[in-house]
């Protein structure tokens, strides 16, 4: 329950009074004022604290945001990937001197994704109002208007043409714009695919305690989405740096600290571009003639059809050999040379969401609901298992050889040796393992050293 202050009646009488404790109060009345006045310019603030850093206070005066000596806020965060927009809303509560905790979440998500309304922008506006509808419910209505709502669109946006992308965002922007929440210039844009991996590697690294415990290890983070990879973690080897591609290092601060981070996204890795590419196909452009496309990793004489990315393709497999062996050849060929293997994330503790998380349930390696631990060999056997049932009975999802073998060999890419233990989630502590919790931390966060540099 929020407390809402009495102030009473002011009631002036005249008193006289000695001239030093007029002086007194006078700079007492003084420091207040200017207290207060200090306290309203910041959304947020960022001060040392014993635990490290006091992060996402609000302003009492404009909220009325105390429970029980804590303060509460919000956060709105709208994932706009290359399948669905979900929206996350966020509620955190701060204990004086220490940092925030996620108290509540709440998550929606609507099919197809944004880049699907590319040819017809008007009817993005509908979902995107769904969503917001959901916030309005889940904030009271106090807190709106200092409540920042912010859309980040990932691969799916990547891969559109500029001006397509452009007015999609726009679109967006106005939906937002006509909403009672805070609203910036900057709260509608094409994430960055290394922004994309830093912010889940915030995400989990948050939730498992790491970040808010100076000299805990942290872990790794990789996340498989439909058009594009991404692996991140924080190197305590010094081959590591150095031997890093150029673009591969990223420097971000958080909670008073500077974390120098490896992370890498790599787009068309993702698990529906990766099919396309291991088919034959190129990605925006129909095949001509409508002819198949012929790929050694679907079972022999299969036919049907495929849609990925607004465009319709006629697919077959191939009669031949060991179908395993055919398409990790084939998956080979696609990843040749595409990606940066590290040495050092064999030593480092890895959680693995999106499709890693999907294919490994969906052939029982984990359990659907709860997730589980594996090692990187796991999905391998899996694949051979599979590819080998293809190649005389029918499955019910006929990418199902191709995905694993693919995941098998990206992993192995990365430099994964095949015992290496991989943690699957979908949630920790009851919230979605997503890249959304990091991204509104760190949005907040860089607003607040706008307005406050000097901290």
């Amino acid at each position: 329950m929020r407390k809402i202050p009495n102030h009473g009646t002011l009631r002036m009488t005249k008193v006289a009074y000695p001239l030093g404790l007029c002086l007194g109060l006078f700079i007492y009345v003084v420091y207040i004022k200017w207290h207060r006045a200090s306290a309203t310019q910041a959304f947020f603030t960022v001060a040392g604290a014993a635990s490290g850093a006091r992060w996402g206070q609000q302003a009492r005066s404009s909220l009325g945001s105390t429970t029980r000596g804590h303060e509460v806020f919000y956060g709105i965060m709208f994932d706009a990937g290359s399948t669905g927009t979900r929206v996350h809303v966020f509620q955190f509560s701060q204990p004086p001197g220490e940092t925030p905790t996620l108290t509540h979440e709440t998550f929606k998500a609507l099919k197809p994704g944004l880049s699907a309304y590319a040819d017809d922008v008007e009817k993005s506006a509908q979902g995107i109002q769904e969503l917001l509808d959901v916030a309005k419910q889940e904030i009271p209505f106090d807190f709106w208007k200092v409540t920042p709502l912010v859309l980040k669109a990932t691969a799916g946006l990547r891969l559109l043409p500029g001006e397509k992308a452009q007015k999609l965002l726009q679109k967006v922007k106005e939906v937002f714009k006509a909403s009672p929440f805070l609203v910036g210039d900057d709260c509608v844009s094409i994430m960055n695919g290394t922004d994309e991996g830093v912010s889940a590697w915030i995400t989990v690294n948050f939730l498992t305690g790491s970040l808010k415990t100076p000299g805990r290890s942290s872990v790794g983070m990789l996340d498989l989405g439909g058009g594009s990879t991404q692996i991140t973690f924080l190197p305590q080897v010094e081959g590591t740096l150095q031997a890093s591609p150029p673009g591969h290092l990223t420097a971000l601060q958080m909670f008073n600290r500077t974390y120098k981070l490896y992370s890498h996204s790599y787009l068309g890795l993702g698990l529906m571009s990766a099919r396309l590419a291991i088919l034959g196909g190129v990605e925006g452009k129909p095949v001509k003639d409508g002819k198949d496309l012929v790929s050694p990793c679907l079972s022999p004489g299969f036919k049907g059809e495929w849609e990925h990315a607004e465009i319709t393709y006629r697919i077959s497999g191939q009669k031949a050999g060991s179908l395993h062996e055919l398409c990790a050849s084939r998956v080979s060929e696609v990843l040749q040379n595409k990606v940066h293997r590290t040495e050092e994330v064999e030593h480092v503790d890895f959680y693995a969401f999106s499709y890693y998380y999907d294919l490994a349930a969906s052939v029982g390696l984990i359990d659907a609901e709860k997730g589980g631990s594996l090692v990187v060999g796991d999905f391998e056997i899996a694949a051979k298992y599979v590819c080998r049932t293809l190649e005389t009975q029918p499955h019910s999802s006929p990418f199902v050889c191709m995905d694993l073998t693919y995941i098998t060999l990206l992993l192995q890419e990365f430099g994964f040796p095949r015992d290496k233990v991989l943690k699957l989630t979908r949630k920790i502590d009851n919230v979605e393992t997503s890249w959304a919790l990091g991204a509104i931390f760190h949005y907040i966060d860089s607003l607040n050293r706008e307005k406050s540099p000097a901290l």
